[in-house]
């Protein structure tokens, strides 16, 4: 789904495009210099890649031949720095405010003149104003428009008003020429403004990140107790630690660093002590604050609460998440949509055939029936006034720019609330996706085995626990406590949970029993805990237990027995429980219209599966006992009949399934580098409540860029039934353009705003 070439490449942040028109100039003439391989330019974002072993001064030189400017490159500044400066506050560029300035000054000076409507010399002065508004605002536009064609053989559409300001100089018709000139401009102007307003979210993703980060370091050398109790040098042994200010791109991994109540935390990084509740919206897009303690993991660019931590250092500041998620949005911003990429094809060869179509206008009515080539005295439009009307009406600029901006905007507002599509192309798939596949395991369930139960041969009837119980528990938390596994690790949390981790010591001489259980001594006893087979060997099973076990089994329990002394004292039953937000996700994704289909594809055995599904609801369909490779199968299988399949999971455990699939959605990608790489999208929140909206938001791109085709589309039919006829004028024709490439953009902006 990617237009990016796997090739190294330099990129470069440019200033001064207003719309898609310009990328593609920039590309050509670019691409046309010596010893570049490519030049991709992501107007949206306002970057240029280029490969291969040039001159970066000859790119520099030809990007500002062509009318534009280099900001800065990402060779120069770090890359969270270099897309922070990319685009300047203001896309009027001193050029264009000085043209509508003088441009605006010289056609008010003229309109004077229609307070003397008798003096000659009022109407000559009037008419060599207006002809300075046109060479004074059309110049700069002229010389874009003609280098362009030079450089980028490219009809653009800064060529085509300029012919068209010319054709009505030579015409006589200079009113018209000032005025479609500086309407112009001012529309330049004006997209410049609302593209800018798309551009400035990924800067407020950026302002997120704290520029400094306070850090703990010991007194080293200390001056003031040197010599004290033979004290020669290195971390003095009186001062405690010191707080030092210091730019986050000079804080290492494993440094500690002090976040105060109400600072942004600078850095990914672990809470060593303090307890605070800290602010992940800007990350996660969660909307309460989430309490934080000591062990558990913070993100740069979140907010710190009501009290002071002190963070480990894990990852450089320019590996962060934020940092991550800024460069994932950016390389999104540059992966354009098939309908995106349909239009830009199209652009390439209307323009050119707008001109040739102009032409026959201008030229066949006059020389085959005899009809008036330029405008009669009893107010007859000539056929090259009404050519030139063409020109204008016919420029693309709505058609192209509407669509990057209503892909970034839904991007953009997706990824403010912890959703990253990666891309305009991944976001129309997700759109047509009508078949949703869950991973179970760390989906739609925890992940994480719990103790559901516990009971022993001489538990009370309907009691949930007892004191045998609490005995059994601890004797084999002191057996799993040299284990690993997943279902020793919700042993020893259910034993932790209850008070009963020093009940026994740890076991000696645990041992592992061929993955039906583990053994050791506890307390000078034998302990055995182990799965129903381990303990019959396939025997039938006469216990007074086994009702109880079989009943477990059938909810979709993980049963153990734990034996003491060769005595069996009874069972400990585990679950992987649902997520408590899987079952409302799911819900809302099914209410969906047009509905989707949902299925889960899982490794687990089929009670289990049968167990967890009609506990989370909503799932049409459960395929279980399946490999990684059976995973594909059905992914592919599903696919059949060109249907579209989202998989979701773990973004890990599921890279064939999630690679298969028309989009592949990982969960839980705050702090996850390997989830962020792997998907097509990233939850960042560890569940599925956000998954409903971002279909919603991709649908909704859909729905608003087929209407700005079709108001752009048919805003220029209904012009040009005017233009032939002569009922257009150039200066409407100019402001029906401009008027339709802004209201697409803001069109396709309202995506911006979450409801």
């Amino acid at each position: 789904m990617s237009d990016r070439p796997a090739l190294p490449a330099t990129k470069f942040h440019i200033a001064g495009m207003d719309c898609a028109d310009c990328a593609r100039t920039l590309e050509r003439g670019v691409s046309a210099l010596k010893d570049v391989d490519f030049a991709l330019v992501n107007f949206t974002a306002g970057t240029m890649e280029v490969g291969g072993s040039f001159d970066p001064q000859a790119v520099v030189a030809r990007v500002h031949s062509l009318g534009y400017r280099v900001v800065e490159s990402a060779e120069a500044a770090s890359p969270l720095q270099a897309a922070a400066e990319a685009s300047p506050r203001s896309q009027i560029s001193p050029e264009t405010a000085r043209s509508l300035v003088y441009g605006a000054a010289l056609l008010l000076s003229g309109a004077l003149a229609l307070f003397f409507p008798q003096s000659s010399l009022a109407q000559t002065v009037k008419t060599l104003l207006q002809v300075g508004v046109a060479l004074v605002a059309g110049f700069p536009i002229a010389r874009i428009g003609l280098r362009a064609l030079l450089y980028s053989r490219q009809v653009t559409i800064d060529l085509l008003m300029s012919i068209a300001t010319l054709g009505a100089l030579l015409i006589g018709e200079t009113g018209e020429a000032a005025t479609v000139i500086l309407l112009f401009t001012v529309g330049e102007a004006l997209e410049g403004y609302t593209t800018e307003r798309s551009r400035r979210s990924l800067r407020s993703l950026l302002a997120l990140k704290p520029e400094q980060a306070t850090v703990l370091r010991p007194c080293i050398d200390c001056a003031e107790h040197l010599g004290q109790e033979g004290y020669t040098g290195g971390p003095c042994p009186w001062c405690g630690m010191h707080e030092t200010t210091l730019p986050v791109a000079q804080v290492t991994v494993g440094e500690t660093i002090l976040v105060r109540p109400g600072e942004r935390i600078p850095v990914d990084g672990t809470v060593l002590q303090g307890q605070s509740s800290v602010n992940q919206a800007p990350v996660t897009g969660e909307s309460a604050p989430v309490a934080k303690a000591p062990g558990e993991a913070v993100f740069a660019g979140t907010l710190n609460g009501e009290a002071a931590l002190e963070v480990r250092v894990d990852q450089p500041a320019e590996d962060s998440t934020i940092g991550r998620v800024v460069r994932l949005v950016e390389q999104a911003q540059a992966q354009r949509a098939p309908v995106e990429r349909f239009i830009d094809r199209f652009a390439a060869w209307y323009t050119p055939l707008v001109v040739g179509l102009a032409l026959l206008v201008a030229l066949v009515p006059p020389l085959i029936f005899g009809a008036p080539f330029i405008d009669q005295p009893d107010g007859t439009r000539g056929w090259l006034y009404r050519a030139l009307a063409m020109l204008i009406v016919a420029c693309p600029c709505a058609l192209v720019i509407s669509t990057p901006v209503t892909v970034v905007s839904a991007l953009t507002s997706l990824a403010r609330r912890g959703i990253l599509v990666k891309g305009g192309a991944v976001l129309d798939a997700l759109a047509r996706a009508n078949i949703f596949a869950f991973d179970k395991t760390g989906t739609l369930t925890r992940g994480r085995p719990v103790v559901t139960r516990t009971h022993t041969l001489t538990c009370p009837p309907e009691a949930e626990t007892c004191d045998a119980c609490d005995d059994m528990l601890a004797l084999a938390a002191s057996v799993e406590r040299r284990s690993e596994h997943p279902l020793a690790q919700a042993i020893l949390d259910a034993a932790q949970a209850r008070g009963l981790t020093h009940t026994y010591p740890a076991a000696e001489s645990v041992q592992a029993l061929a993955g039906q259980g583990v053994r050791g001594i506890a307390n000078g006893q034998s302990v055995v805990v182990g799965s129903h087979n381990l303990f019959h060997q396939g025997e039938e099973d006469d216990s007074p237990l086994h009702a109880h076990i079989q009943a477990a089994e059938a909810n979709g329990e993980t049963v153990m027995l734990v034996s003491r002394a060769d005595e069996l004292l009874g069972y400990v039953s585990v679950a992987d429980a649902p997520r408590p937000t899987s079952q409302a996700a799911l819900k809302a994704l099914k209410a969906l219209r047009p509905p989707v289909r949902t299925v889960m594809l899982t490794g687990d055995n089929p009670a289990v599966a049968r167990q967890v599904a009609e506990n989370v609801g909503q799932i049409d369909e459960v395929r279980a006992s399946l490999l990684p490779e059976d995973k594909l199968a059905a992914v592919r299988a599903l696919q059949a009949g060109e249907m579209g399949v989202a998989m979701v999971g773990d973004g890990v455990n599921d890279a064939p399934a999630l690679a298969a699939a028309s989009v592949g959605i990982a969960m839980g990608g705050a702090g996850s580098a390997q989830a962020m790489e792997t998907a097509d999208i990233v939850l960042m929140q560890d569940n599925l409540t956000h998954l409903a909206e971002a279909v919603v938001t991709a649908r909704r791109t859909r729905q608003v860029i087929a209407q700005n085709i079709a108001f752009s589309l048919g805003i220029k039919a209904v012009f040009l039934l005017l233009t032939l006829p002569g009922w257009a004028t150039l200066w409407l024709a100019v402001f029906a353009d401009m008027g339709a490439s802004l209201l697409v953009t803001l069109n396709g902006m309202r995506l911006l705003r979450h409801k």
